[in-house]
């Protein structure tokens, strides 16, 4: 299977996601660079994290304007698995594949710590080679991580059966434990925490490669 990463000024997450799925997992990876009209030949699209254009106006505001987002919109329409970590997320909710907004963490300070979520749906291909209430510890890295939507939106995402990871220790205030939501297709999926940064047994805990590892599985799936 293969992964597109797509760099965007001020990325630095963008190596990370490209090791753990190149030699961690051992799938071909490219960068694709954020004036790029196409994402290529790529299975699946990482959107990581970073400080996308120098998080100018806020995060992710701006990044929605590069044409690497019209291709990762027309991809996504077209069903193709597209992840957004930390930035990456904040970049989704900007540009409309996913409802609600990040905003400033409650403390208003940075948080940098491992952190543990909960699966709360095997029911997408970033989650089904896990198991619903498995605790997968991974680090955040955000200054604003804050998951809001109106209640109506927050209801739905519940019924719906979209809210994918929750905080079992709430690092930034987010509504409802929020961690990751997913698009009503559900092949669009969004989430604070860094699954690239808990896949190398020489780091520590490999829980985050259960994610990369649902998409390879749903995507050898899709072409068998």
């Amino acid at each position: 299977m293969r992964f597109g990463v797509v760099v965007f000024p001020g990325s630095n997450c963008d190596h990370d996601a490209w090791y753990a799925l190149s030699h961690n997992l051992g799938h071909p990876t490219e960068f694709i660079w954020h004036d790029s009209n196409s994402v290529g030949n790529a299975d699946a699209v990482i959107l990581p994290g970073g400080f996308s254009y120098g998080d100018y106006l806020r995060c992710g505001a701006i990044a929605k304007f590069s044409p690497v987002m019209a291709a990762v919109k027309k991809f996504a329409q077209e069903g193709g698995l597209v992840l957004g970590i930390c930035n990456g997320f904040q970049i989704l909710v900007e540009s409309g594949l996913l409802p609600g907004a990040l905003l400033r963490n409650r403390n208003l300070r940075f948080v940098c710590r491992p952190v543990t979520i909960r699966v709360e749906t095997t029911n997408t291909p970033f989650t089904c080679a896990a198991t619903r209430g498995q605790l997968i510890k991974a680090p955040v890295a955000h200054g604003e991580g804050c998951y809001f939507a109106d209640q109506r939106t927050l209801d739905a995402l519940e019924a719906e059966d979209r809210v994918v990871f929750r905080y079992m220790d709430n690092p930034n205030g987010s509504l409802r434990d929020i961690a990751g939501i997913c698009s009503e297709g559900r092949n669009v999926m969004g989430m604070m925490p860094h699954p690239e940064r808990a896949a190398d047994p020489l780091l520590g805990p490999t829980d985050g490669r259960v994610v990369l590892e649902s998409m390879v599985r749903s995507m050898v799936a899709a072409h068998a």
